[in-house]
Parts: structure tokens; sequence; C-alpha cells
């Protein structure tokens, strides 16, 4: 049977929940747990957000998007098994976004946080105004998403895979494997055993007796240990140490911040405007990876729309947004890998129930208070080692040093952070540093703000000059240096704000880094772009461009 033709027998014929479906459904339920929990640890635990606020505002509209898209991918598949006739149709897997999780919390919430802070905000105050931003963010991710999802071939011949990818690289390499290593580290009785049977199972690949899934096993032996280390008195107590025990099992909390958020955009869209460039390439890798989910599904032997699917995805992370949610959703790479479960659609709909119910109901404040952080973050390690090995795997084997240099902006905001850890806001601590160690943090601020796009130009740039292509890699230094320009890339100022030139210079000169960075202003950024740009023209025509083996020449944009 054509696998267009509708079967009258189809409908009924759709076995939609198989023995399959359990492990499938604990894989996708525990990565979005896990996303929500890191979310909430980072949040409450690193920036000092109020506890509640967090669970109350910003975790049911995050978990509603799961419930959205996930609902979405489940009715697509019995659409997809009522036209084909077939029974063994599964549902594409959708989620949190494992990349935006760290990237809203430390380049888009946090900041905003602490910025309100410094200007006399009380924590829920500031807690307000970083949530407004995030929902900004999340609002035009969704809208670019949408927008995306008619041209979005166009933009994956676009936009070289090694930047893309080297960009999402760094990421997994410096926040999402490194970061969760640190609560792994803390409790490494508990973390370092719940990593081992992560990596023995996902990653080696082993199986377990009876088909028990490792997500599910690291958790339950992560818990064993954790629990009996608080029996035994050598443990940090329920709650990780984060305290806050829920007040109630069940309590219903589903925001509806549009007027509130209206009303304070019309006055704010400046600041908003400031995180755009955090937003919008975690969005574009998003409706990247979106399409490989279809291709990879469509391999798989599961044809869906691609368009559909990126519109979905937009959807759901528009209506997370619309109810106070922080973080976009995203269609998940594990789909052949459910099929080969046996799942069918089962799987994706008690996911959407679940997490959906955990962040309306408020039982997620019960699961976040219960489940310790160092059982569910060897989970984002392997996220982390997935993400970049997969880089690599689908990045031609000459574009490596492309994804590598991606990666190297990422190690300067690694070293930011540290430096922040260490080196108190404000200018009064900055001017009492060394010169040369003045020089040094204010070089690595410049190199770690907008690292994310930095990255993407950076890894873009050499893969076309390995492939011999001048004219894209000018073009990708003229954006380069136009981001300089305003402060999307190397803003010397901590909180990087998009602003004019001059405005950047002054200041600079009134917090006292223009000293500093005397030969670093962003005149001096477009200049070096400029004529990096200039330079390539000239080897244009008289350099020789490299020569390719003709079964690795690049495609045709």
């Amino acid at each position: 049977m054509s696998s267009t033709s509708p079967s009258p027998h189809a409908k009924s014929s759709f076995g939609w929940a198989r023995r399959g479906d359990v492990n499938a459904f604990f894989g996708l339920m525990l990565d979005n747990v896990g996303d929500m929990i890191l979310m909430a640890s980072l949040l409450i635990g690193v920036f000092g957000f109020p506890r509640e606020f967090v669970l109350t505002r910003m975790i049911p509209g995050t978990a509603l998007g799961v419930l959205v898209g996930d609902l979405i991918f489940t009715a697509m598949a019995f659409r997809l098994a009522r036209k084909s006739g077939r029974d063994d149709v599964t549902a594409m897997p959708l989620g949190l976004d494992t990349p935006s999780t760290f990237g809203s919390v430390f380049l888009v919430l946090g900041p905003a946080f602490v910025a309100a802070k410094a200007e006399g905000l009380d924590p829920e105050s500031a807690a307000h105004r970083a949530w407004f931003v995030g929902i900004a963010m999340l609002l035009a991710s969704g809208i670019f998403k949408l927008g995306c999802a008619t041209v979005g071939g166009w933009l994956r011949r676009m936009v070289p895979r090694a930047g893309l990818l080297g960009s999402l690289t760094s990421i997994a390499l410096v926040l999402i494997s490194f970061l969760p290593l640190i609560e792994i580290a803390r409790i490494p009785v508990v973390g370092l055993v719940s990593l081992m049977v992560i990596l023995v199972t996902l990653t080696a690949r082993w199986r377990l007796p009876r088909e028990i899934p490792g997500a599910l096993a690291a958790v339950v032996i992560g818990c064993i240990l954790y629990y009996g280390m608080n029996l035994l008195g050598l443990g940090p107590g329920l709650g990780g140490g984060e305290g806050g025990r829920p007040e109630s099992a069940f309590r219903f909390s589903l925001p509806m911040p549009a007027s509130e958020w209206s009303e304070w955009f019309r006055g704010s869209w400046r600041l908003a405007l400031t995180f755009l460039p955090v937003a919008i390439p975690l969005a574009l890798a998003t409706v990247v990876g979106g399409i490989d989910c279809t291709e990879s599904a469509e391999a798989a032997g599961d044809s869906y729309p691609t368009g559909l699917i990126l519109a979905a995805d937009g959807v759901a992370t528009l209506v997370g947004g619309l109810f106070g949610g922080v973080i976009q959703s995203t269609p998940y790479i594990g789909h052949p890998a459910y099929k080969a479960m046996g799942a069918r659609a089962g799987y994706t709909l008690a996911t959407a129930l679940f997490v959906g119910s955990a962040g309306i109901f408020g039982f997620f404040g019960w699961i976040f208070y219960l489940l310790p952080q160092s059982t569910v973050f060897p989970i984002l390690i392997f996220v982390g080692l997935e993400i970049t090995a997969q880089s690599f795997h689908a990045t031609p084997v000459r574009h490596y040093p492309a994804v590598v240099l991606a990666c190297v902006p990422a190690l300067a905001y690694l070293a930011k952070l540290a430096v922040g850890q260490v080196l108190a806001p404000g200018p009064e601590a900055f001017g009492q540093l060394a010169p040369g160690a003045r020089h040094w943090v204010e070089t690595v601020t410049m190199l770690s703000g907008g690292f994310i796009v930095t990255s993407l130009l950076w890894g873009a740039i050499l893969a076309h000059l390995i492939d011999g292509r001048v004219r894209p890699a000018v073009a990708c230094l003229v954006l380069a240096g136009v981001c300089s320009l305003f402060g999307v890339m190397h803003s010397g100022l901590p909180d990087g704000p998009i602003v004019t030139p001059s405005e950047a210079v002054r200041l600079l000169k009134s917090e006292g880094r223009l000293e500093s960075a005397a030969f670093q202003t962003p005149y001096h950024w477009a200049a070096a772009y400029g004529g990096s740009a200039i330079l390539l023209l000239v080897l244009r025509r008289s350099g020789r461009p490299p020569d390719l083996d003709p079964e690795s020449s690049p495609r045709e944009s």
C-alpha cells in the first residue's frame, strides 16, 4: 500500500502503545525532567533566584511547551499511521533543548537577574525582570522557528555544518559536560557511580537485565546510594542542601503573564534586544536539528513533513512563552533509537502528560526536592558527549579544524565564569587588579561576549576557506565586523549590551575599562575583521584555492 494512500482499516489497526514505549518513555521523560531540574538548580543555587518564583512562574510554562509539542507529534504519528496503513509508526520525540537550557540560564536569565540586582532591585523584582527577558527570548525563538518552517532547507544549505555544529559543540563541552561535572564531583560516591551507569549503558551501549533503561537504572542506583548515605549521616540531607520542602503535593500554577509582559516590553525592548544574539543562534540550531531529525526518522521508515515538524516545534515554543516558559523545545535526534526499542506513539503521549502535569500541577517541586541532582546530571554528560560526537560525525573530516576553532570562544566564557567566582562585580574590584590582570580579564570578557555568534561565524569562515570558497568567507567576516561594531560580539562590558560603538567606548571609560581595552574597542574589532576580508579578496586574485577530492567537494548553495 502507498504511504500516501489512506486505509479505512489503518486507524483501528495502529497499535500506538507497545512494550517498547515503556523504555522510551523513561528515556524521554528523564531527559526533560533532567533539563527542568538543571534549570531550577542553576537559577536557584548559582544565581540566587527565589525558589518559589522559579517553580511557580518559570517551570509551568516551560513544561507546557513540552506538553503541546509532544501531543502534536503524537497526533502526527496517528495521522501517518492512518495514511500509510502501517502498524509500526513511531512518533517523533520532542523535549527541552539542553544547549538552550544552559544558554538561557547563563547567558540570558542569570545576567539579567544579576544586572537587575545591581540596580538595587530586591530578588523578587529582579527575578520578575529576568523572567520577562526570558519570555521575550522564547517568543522571539518561536516566531523565528515559524518563519523558518518554509525555508529550513535553504538555511541548512547556507550555514556550514562546521559553524553551526561547532557552536553547539562549544556549548556541549564547556557548559553541558563541564558544569554538571562540578555537581557530580560534589558527591562522587553518588555522582560518579551514576555517571558510570550512564556511560556503560547509553554511551558504550551495554544492555541491562530485562532491558531496564540505562537512564532509569542510573537514577535508581544513585538514589539508593544518596539516601543510604543520608541514613548513615554521611549525606547533605533531603533537597540536596537546597532546602525548601514543597508545601503541598498538588498546586495548580499556570501563569498568564501576557499583560504584565507586554507592558514591560514596551518600555524595555532595547534591553530584550541585547539578548537576541543568544536566542536566535540557539533557535537556528533547533531548526537545522529539526531538519536532521526528520531526515533521520525518514531513514528509519517514518516520513514526516519537515515543514510541519518545524512549525509544530515553533508552536510549542510560542505556547511555552505565552505562559511564562523560558526554555525552548526541540525535536530530539533519538527517533531511530526509540523505534529500535519498539516504541510507537505511547511514549510521546505519556511524556507529554507527565511533564506537563508535573509543571502545571506543581508536583515537579517534589521531584526537584527528592531527586538528587548528582543522580540526574550524569544524563547531561551523556547528552554533551552525544552532541560533540554527532557534530564530528555529521561534519566532513576536512572541516574538523573548523569545529575545533568554533569551540575556542567558549573556553573564554568558561574563564570568565571562573573570574566571576573570585572577582566582585563593579568597577571598584576591577580597578584594584594589576594592569596585566586587568588587560587579561578585559580580553577574556571580549572573547566571551556573544561567544555563540563568534563560534558560529569563526567555524563557518574556516569551513568556507577549507572548501576554497572566498566569497562566503568574506561575507561572514563582514557580518562579524558589523556584529563587533555594535556589541553583538566582543563586547568589553560584562553585561554585553548592544549599543553604538561610541556609546560602548563611553561605557568602557565610565567603568574604568577603556585603558585596558585601548586597542580592543568596537572600532578595532570591526577594522580587524574588515582587514581580514580585504586580505581574502587579495588572496582570491593572487593565490590558489586548495585541491579538493571530487567526492568530498562542498554542496553548491
